[in-house]
């Protein structure tokens, strides 16, 4: 499994016009000091094309300590939301590309996908940002593959997510590549979101108003979640929330926008996350565990749905192999 570069550093840009949701997310989850819970710290700055203060979108200020230096030295440059007409400076985008050339991961966050696009970070690559913008988008950048169905996209050391909270979803998907499933999950826990969001913010688009049935499958998703080693058709999943297979798939889609096969996919292959980090259960054990039935049918949906296998991720984030936190200064402390 090839290692994301280390993270131990955080920069996040902000200037004029940035959106407060967006710029809070990086600063919850990489802002705060969360070593006495085992978890890593970093050392985390929020700079903007000047020091001084900076006005964000609902009017209210920032007072900012540095410049541009920070985008020298982060591992994580993080680009929040910022108006869709915002004109990067010359020296901002200059710094951005530096960041990249010499080995940082830059993500974006909703309409920061934009200023990535005006800085030149998104040619030739997939990205995605907030679905209300996705004609202004394209018009603007024709020239790049906007996807605009999902939460997030990584092509590279770039990565975009879609709409506001969508950015938390990108956090933790960092964190989970650079310190594992369990670190990830701790770090959700403490925010008190999911870990990992299924579908795409096509969920989100606004649509006519309908009248639905108040009735939710979360009672049927936990009994799910509990007994994944078992047999998990749509027809079994159906009868135990007492509904036809085809209202219960419908009605699935509409809650977790995704199909049920790929949902309990997913699940399983969480599972096995799980398992394969404790370090002490056999590649067999897991596979059964987890329900996948037999170690050939573990590595190759776990291939597939995590780019690596088993046995790789377990030498990456295994108990006994997985990478010590950063002990550098945090930024601020919870």
């Amino acid at each position: 499994m090839a290692l994301p570069p280390p993270l131990r550093s955080v920069a996040v840009l902000v200037d004029d016009g940035v959106a407060p949701f967006e710029f809070a997310i990086p600063c919850e989850v990489f802002g705060n000091d969360r070593s006495e819970q085992g978890l890593p710290r970093f050392d985390f700055s929020v700079c903007a094309p000047r020091p001084g203060p900076v006005r964000t979108s609902l009017g209210f200020e920032l007072v900012v300590p540095e410049g541009l230096g920070p985008l020298a030295r982060a591992d994580l440059v993080v680009v929040p939301a910022i108006g869709i007409d915002y004109q990067p400076s010359a020296e901002l985008v200059a710094g951005l590309r530096v960041a990249v050339e010499r080995g940082a991961r830059v993500i974006s966050m909703c309409t920061g996908a934009f200023v990535l696009a005006r800085a030149g970070l998104l040619e030739g690559r997939r990205a995605t940002t907030h679905w209300f913008h996705e004609q202004a988008f394209r018009q603007r950048f024709p020239q790049i593959d906007l996807v605009c169905d999902v939460l997030y996209v990584e092509d590279g050391p770039i990565l975009t997510s879609a709409g506001t909270a969508a950015g938390i979803d990108l956090c933790l998907h960092v964190m989970r590549q650079s310190f594992g499933a369990e670190v990830a999950n701790a770090v959700a826990r403490r925010m008190v979101v999911p870990p990992h969001r299924d579908g795409g913010q096509a969920q989100f688009v606004q649509a006519p108003v309908r009248t639905v049935e108040s009735v939710t499958l979360a009672p049927v998703l936990d009994w799910v979640q509990a007994n994944l080693d078992g047999e998990l058709s749509v027809a079994v999943m159906a009868r135990q929330a007492a509904m036809s297979e085809r209202t219960f798939a419908r009605r699935f889609r509409a809650e977790t926008g995704t199909t049920p096969h790929h949902w309990v996919l997913l699940q399983r292959v969480a599972l096995a996350e799980r398992l394969l980090e404790q370090g002490d259960v056999g590649i067999e054990q897991v596979a059964r565990r987890s329900g996948f039935g037999s170690a050939t049918m573990l590595r190759h949906h776990f291939l597939r749905v995590r780019g690596t296998t088993p046995t790789g991720y377990r030498r990456t984030f295994g108990a006994r192999t997985h990478r010590p936190h950063s002990t550098e200064p945090a930024g601020r402390t919870a």
